[in-house]
């Protein structure tokens, strides 16, 4: 049988399952806390898209808690308790607000607008 290449970060219990299934695989354990962190940080885009693509509430929730694992994993990864993280949240919707209205942006004059996007990886 053919090998097939993932070079990605996976689960605890994948090995297992794999090997259960009466298959082969190779795993190494990442040492590096920079390798782990972007690798966590290219699992979210992962989980992101496969939840973007669900399409029935069953798959919607397997796929939001592959996505919370993941997250979670990295708030412990950079030590961000739970209170933290929840009055981060508020924070946050102080400023920002909700979804609850539905809006949709079509264009802005909004010359301050400064992106958040950036090379991936967070100081820590």
């Amino acid at each position: 049988m053919a090998k097939v290449f993932y070079n990605k970060l996976v689960r605890d219990k994948i090995e297992d399952i794999i090997v259960g299934k009466g298959e082969r695989c190779e795993v190494r354990t990442i040492d590096s806390d920079e390798e782990f962190q972007q690798e966590l940080l290219k699992k979210v885009v992962e989980e992101a898209s496969a939840l973007s693509m669900t399409r029935s509430k069953e798959e919607f929730l397997e796929e939001v808690t592959d996505l919370m694992i993941v997250l979670d994993t990295l708030n412990e990864f950079l030590q961000f308790d739970e209170t933290t993280m929840q009055q981060a949240v508020l924070d946050n919707i102080a400023r920002k607000g909700e979804y609850k209205n539905r809006h949709f942006l079509h264009w802005s004059d909004d010359k301050t607008y400064e992106s958040n996007e950036s090379p991936q990886g967070i100081k820590t």
